[in-house]
Formats: C-alpha cells, structure tokens, sequence
C-alpha cells in the first residue's frame, strides 16, 4: 500500500496493516498535502482532521485571515498559545541550528517566486535587501501577553518547515486524549507512528525517488520521520535547477551535496524542522545537531 507523496513514499506492509486486525484508513487535503490516517479506531481520522484544520487556521500563511498571515501584514499580534508556543520554538531551534533553520527566510522565498509559484533568479543586489530581514533574532517575544512583533518592517515568517511537525505533534496529543494508543498518521513527507499495531512496532518504508537507493525500512513507535529534499519542488532556469529551500545564510536555493534526509525524533516538531536544518547544513551539520539533539537519528542521501 503506498502511502505517501512528496518525494519520498512511505510504504505499510499488508501483512501489517490488514492481516492482523481491521483497520480504517482515512484520508484529507490539509496543510497542502493529503493527510492519512490508520488505526483499528474509527474515531481517530475525525479527531485528527480537527486538530490539524485548527491549527491550519492558525498557522498558513495562503489564509488571509490567519494569525500568520495577519503578523506578515501588519509585523505585531497578539497570538494565540499555539502559535506563540511554534515561533517560541522556532527561535530556539533557529539557534541550535545556527540559523540553518529560520522562519524569517519567507522573504527570500517570496522574492524567488516560491511562495506564488511565479519563479525567476533575482539579482544579487535584491537578495542582499531581503536578507538584512532575515534572522529569528529579529522576532521580539513578549510571554507576558503573547505578544509577537518584528523589529523591521517588511520581515515575514513561513512555518512551512515546522507547522507540519507540530500538528502530527497535537494530533497525537488529541488521540491520546480520547484513549486512542494506536495510529499511524501520514503528513505527505512525514509520519507520526503513535502506540503499536497489535503489540509491534508500526513498520515504515521510506524509499527514494533515485532508482539506485534500496528503501530504508524503520520501525517507529512514538515517533516522527520526516524528510526533506530539493527535488520535489524547483524550478529550472538556463539549465540550472533552483530548488524551494533557500539558505538564510547566502539567500540562495540550497546546494549542499544533499539530495535528501530522514529525521526520526520523539517530537514531529524537531524531525520537521531539523530534516530542512540539515539539507542546508549538508553531511557536515550531522555531528553538530546530534550532539544538541540526542535523540534524534539522520539518514541522507547525497548526490
């Protein structure tokens, strides 16, 4: 049964998934990808689809009326708790990184026409204009109040390297809520694996799209495995290939030597944002995040 797209497939046994007891399986739009849910509870697809359209609210940047949306407009809001909590976090991890992963690069994605789909190679000069609004060191935080402000007009953030994340992170919060243990949930690129299916772990499948790679078998059990990679989305202009993941540190589309990577961390949060950390950092960035993330484990495929 194939599961997923977006550049990596993420496959379930049928021994698995069908052979050992009923499962329903569950599908929606959401975030931009297909959302897919699988659990022997039939409950579990409606409780996650809420949660993760709630936060959709909340957090896309494509919805007018969003708090996201609203900040880039204007550069201060009063937030929500969930959305002050992900640029809370999104900071921290922006410093762990070493800034590999900022949520302040929006502006850069705009400018390479990522965020419309209208693409073209800016100049160096306008590269260099946008980059002095880049950095999560410019994003104020007042906790007192939720309060979230920009230092500099024209600053945006996207949070499309981490909202993911954190929605498999609540959807499975929610699950465990209503005394659901055991579900698979599939974001178009990432998994959260909750609890087990019939006493082992969920068994999970991440082939690449190189027909030279075998597919990498893991078995998850409250985790999250996410992946990024430059060949999904780009564009190519002169015969050269520009891909949707820009470097906060040049303001170019990332060329690391890094086709793609698999994160696998206890929180979907991290695995998101850290799979994007270390496709710009390249093979080097490894030794450095998993000493500041010990739980985590890397997989990548290079050129």
């Amino acid at each position: 049964m194939i599961i997923l797209a977006a550049g990596w497939i993420i496959t379930l046994t049928l021994r698995q998934l069908f052979l050992e007891e009923k499962l329903y399986r569950q599908t929606r739009v959401l975030m931009g990808t297909f959302f897919e849910v699988i659990s022997a509870d039939e409950r579990a697809g409606k409780i996650v689809f809420d949660e993760v359209s709630r936060l959709e609210q909340l957090l896309s940047k494509y919805k007018e009326d969003s708090e996201i949306s609203r900040l880039n407009r204007s550069g201060k809001i009063t937030a929500s708790p969930d959305t002050f909590y992900i640029i809370k976090r999104a900071k921290e991890l922006a410093l762990k990184t070493g800034g590999a992963f900022d949520i302040t690069v929006a502006p850069l994605v705009d400018l390479w026409g990522f965020t419309e789909r209208n693409f073209s190679v800016p100049d160096s000069q306008m590269i260099k204009e946008k980059l002095a609004l880049v950095g999560s060191d410019k994003i104020i935080l007042h906790g007192k109040n939720n309060v979230v402000k920009f230092r500099f007009s024209g600053m945006k953030i996207d949070l499309g390297g981490i909202a993911k994340g954190y929605a498999l992170d609540r959807a499975a919060q929610k699950l465990k809520e209503n005394n659901i243990k055991n579900c698979l949930i599939n974001a178009g690129g990432q998994v959260y694996a909750l609890g087990k299916r019939s006493g082992r772990k969920w068994r999970v499948s991440i082939r690449s799209a190189r027909k030279d790679k075998k597919a990498d078998i893991f078995e998850l059990s409250g985790q999250s495995a996410a992946t990024s990679g430059g060949y999904e989305q780009f564009f190519l202009k002169d015969g050269q290939s520009y891909c949707h993941i820009i470097n906060p540190k040049t303001g170019y589309p990332v060329k690391s030597g890094v086709v793609s990577v698999t994160i696998i961390d206890d929180s979907g949060l991290n695995s998101d944002a850290l799979s994007t950390a270390i496709f710009v950092l390249g093979e080097n960035g490894i030794n450095m995040l998993k000493n500041r993330f010990s739980k985590a484990k890397f997989y990548i495929t290079k050129d």
